[in-house]
């Protein structure tokens, strides 16, 4: 009897089994069918020319590009409704958004989509980075160091902007947003604490930091593939690279977005489970044996001699191809700028470089000279290693948002989007004790503060921060350029006019009158896309006034540098300070507030439901521009050499440890002769087997640096130095550095060419 209920309780048991398995089938169906959401990512190359153009960033006339620390790429995301509407969001490892690059992108959408994507769904912003290529902006005051007009890097940022949406597009599938926020304690300071200080006191006792220390990350969950991407938001400046760099780079957010991308890629091979990235040297199979075994075989791999290839040999040996799987989309992952306007992640402190001594806290000065004044990154003396803490620190931090997000985006996708001309532009404000007043915006001008620079980098001559009155030198030299009328100076007050660009015509514009301003909502995910360098208490206060419009909890994230430039915006009372901030603050001491009254205006529009004006359209002045760097001529070797011949190898038998540096020098050419989009200049290969070379590291790895130098400033011919600094998780076995480029001869022809070094031994 025992044994027939023992039957009867095993086969019940079996029927609820199944039971239960249909109703999670159902419940599995019903969930992905109830993703509400079209998703889709897409990535690619923007790093431009590495070569004789200047930086954009530090308007220092001295720091032009010559190399690559890792590669530069625009990354975009696209949400849509499944028959509704859609958003963009497009993220530049490049110092801002452009008006000109927007202008041109939209209109290359426009005739590929019609009117799916436009300027009011569509925006493009900027991690601050200030070591790209310069010379993509269309206004006058932010191409003067890199001699006009960089037609290069201009193209280089419109083609890889549009290409990364192409692909976003393309990769359109239904999946879910999951939204998530955390907190980084150590990756930014204030760079401008008497300023902050001016503001309210009630007002700051209302925050614990004097900057902000949320990171807002959204996850991408693709219904087939799963997770495809993630992007979040994060303050702290693009400057841990400092102004003598000359290695194109994305800083500290580019930094993370590289360990970010590799860390998802290798983990979801299953290759490894710590957090810490690897390349693709740990995943392949060396070549087996003993070090004397070893030496041997590397032995019998000399330096090859420079020989002629075809461009597309140095983007099939790129690793990451060699790390992604073909049949999944790529997973893209960016670190997007929020307000970081008075926010350095030079977290040390600003010390003198005479003295050792803390700066002067108001003026950041040493003696009263503002050049000895300089942030220390976390790495101090090594900026590398500071770029790579900054961003380590970020990457961790998104890495666990990323792995906990749970809160899932539900809700209407929606968007504003106006033009408004900010040289006159009114603004009510409320007075104390009731009633209102109106007050306007100011044309274009900076003050002497902003000659002055910031502790991350330092201006010149006797300029110095929360210079209120200015020097009558220096006034003499304004305005030769353009004196500005008495009614800008008072608008301005307590802005001491250094430079009126907002005035100032010829050739052509020297800095914007009309700006965009934007709002994209996903759900309850909020975007503000401020045309500019947001400090930390006017982020606060904008991104309050817009929380205060939705009846709903929502999420909202400032979205800084985005569409064009305008330089920063500072509150009423860091405004009176004038250190750099508020002099940089084109458009008077109202310009907040104007903001304020604008972005509430887009918010109340989208609760309502109704329309905003477009506004007066930006000017395109493409035809305008001056350029005035020289192209290349010509490039040579010396009689008997070619190019890619090695000029100095690594040593006869060499052998290398974990962390130390592998340096192979070639014969070269400039590297503006073939930007290399999608491809690499420099490489590591490991040998596998007895004879196969395949892709270890390339010039998107933090590791290997790319270097290219001239004998003398007018030479033809040049030199390729590769350093690979061996990273701790590196393989043991026999490697060698291979060189990629192109050469051009008189006839303007362009040939292209590759070479490596003698194998080594890594051990």
């Amino acid at each position: 009897m025992k044994f027939f209920q023992a039957v009867i309780q095993r086969q019940r048991a079996v029927a609820w089994f199944w039971v239960l398995l249909l109703v999670f089938a159902h419940n599995a169906e019903n969930a992905i069918s109830a993703s509400n959401y079209l998703v889709g990512l897409g990535s690619y190359d923007i790093t431009g020319p590495a070569a004789d153009v200047n930086m954009m960033g530090y308007a220092n006339s001295g720091q032009t590009a010559s190399g690559i620390h890792f590669r530069l790429r625009s990354r975009a995301f696209i949400v849509a409704e499944p028959q509704g509407n859609r958003v963009v969001f497009v993220n530049l490892d490049a110092c801002m958004g452009s008006q000109l690059v927007t202008l041109k992108v939209l209109e290359r959408l426009k005739a590929r989509y019609g009117n799916l994507y436009t300027e009011k769904n569509v925006a493009i912003s900027g991690i601050h980075t200030h070591a790209g290529p310069g010379g993509y902006l269309q206004y006058v005051v932010y191409i003067v160091t890199s001699l006009g007009f960089v037609r290069q890097s201009f193209d280089a940022l419109v083609d890889g902007i549009e290409q990364s949406i192409i692909l976003a597009h393309n990769n359109l599938h239904s999946g879910s947003v999951y939204v998530n926020k955390g907190e980084i304690l150590d990756a930014g300071v204030n760079r401008s604490p008497s300023a902050y200080l001016n503001n309210p006191s009630a007002e700051r006792a209302k925050y614990k930091y004097d900057v902000d220390k949320e990171m807002t990350l959204l996850k991408f969950v693709d219904d087939q593939w799963g997770p495809v991407g993630s992007f979040n938001w994060f303050a702290t400046h693009g400057t841990s690279m400092s102004r003598t760099n000359e290695l194109i780079s994305g800083d500290n957010k580019g930094t993370a977005a590289r360990l970010m991308e590799d860390w998802f890629d290798q983990k979801s091979a299953g290759r490894i489970v710590n957090v810490n990235p690897r390349r693709v040297s740990n995943i392949v199979q060396g070549p087996q044996g003993n070090h004397h075994e070893l030496l041997e075989l590397a032995a019998s791999f000399k330096s090859t001699s420079g020989k002629p290839v075809t461009k597309y040999l140095s983007i099939a040996r790129r690793v990451r191809n060699s790390l992604r799987s073909a049949d999944r989309p790529r997973f893209v992952s960016a670190f997007c700028q929020s307000n970081c306007g008075d926010v350095s992640p030079n977290t040390l402190g600003a010390f003198c470089t005479d003295t050792g001594l803390p700066c002067d806290f108001n003026h950041s000065t040493c003696g009263g000279k503002n050049e000895l004044c300089y942030g220390r990154g976390p790495g101090y003396p090594d900026e590398f290693e500071s770029t790579r803490i900054i961003g380590e620190k970020q990457f961790k931090k998104a890495a666990d948002l990323f792995n906990t997000a749970s809160e899932k985006l539900n809700g209407k996708i929606d968007f504003r989007h106006s033009y408004l001309d900010f040289t006159q532009l009114e603004v009510t404000l409320p007075k104390q004790g009731g009633g209102s007043e109106t007050v306007k915006t100011c044309p274009a001008a900076m003050g002497f503060g902003f000659a002055a620079g910031t502790t991350d980098g330092p201006g010149a001559f006797d300029f110095k921060q929360g210079d209120s009155t200015g020097n009558p030198f220096w006034k003499l030299v304004r305005n030769v350029l353009k004196t500005p009328s008495k009614e800008q100076k008072d608008c301005q007050q307590p802005k001491p006019i250094l430079l009126d660009t907002g005035e100032m015509k010829q050739p052509y514009d020297w800095a914007a009158s009309i700006l965009p301003v934007q709002i994209l909502k996903i759900g309850q995910m909020v975007i503000l896309s401020v045309p500019g360098e947001f400090t930390t208490m006017a982020g606060r206060r904008l991104r309050d006034a817009v929380s205060a419009v939705f009846k709903e909890k929502v999420h909202v994230v400032i979205a800084g540098l985005t569409n064009t430039y305008s330089q920063y915006i500072t509150t009423y009372e860091e405004y009176e300070m004038q250190r750099y901030e508020g002099a940089s603050t084109l458009y008077g001491p109202h310009t907040l507030s104007a903001y304020i009254q604008e972005f509430t205006k887009l918010a109340t529009a989208i609760v309502t439901g109704k329309p905003v004006e477009a506004g007066p359209q930006p000017p395109d002045l493409l035809d305008k521009q001056i350029s005035l760097l020289p192209g290349v001529v010509v490039d040579s070797t010396p009689l008997g050499v070619k190019f890619g011949d090695v000029k100095t190898d690594v040593a006869k038998d060499s052998t290398f440890k974990k962390g130390d540096t592998v340096t192979v020098v070639f014969w070269s050419a400039c590297p503006r002769n073939d930007l290399m989009t999608e491809g690499t200049f420099a490489l590591v290969e490991l040998l596998q087997g007895q004879d196969t070379w395949v892709p270890a590291f390339d010039d998107d790895d933090i590791c290997l640096r790319f270097k290219w130098s001239r004998p003398s400033r007018l030479s033809a011919q040049s030199h390729a130095t590769i350093e690979w600094r061996i990273p701790q998780s590196t393989a043991s076995g026999v490697y060698r550095v291979t060189h990629f480029g192109a050469s051009k001869n008189l006839l303007g022809s362009i040939s292209h060419f590759t070479g490596s070094s003698s194998a080594f031994v890594v051990k």
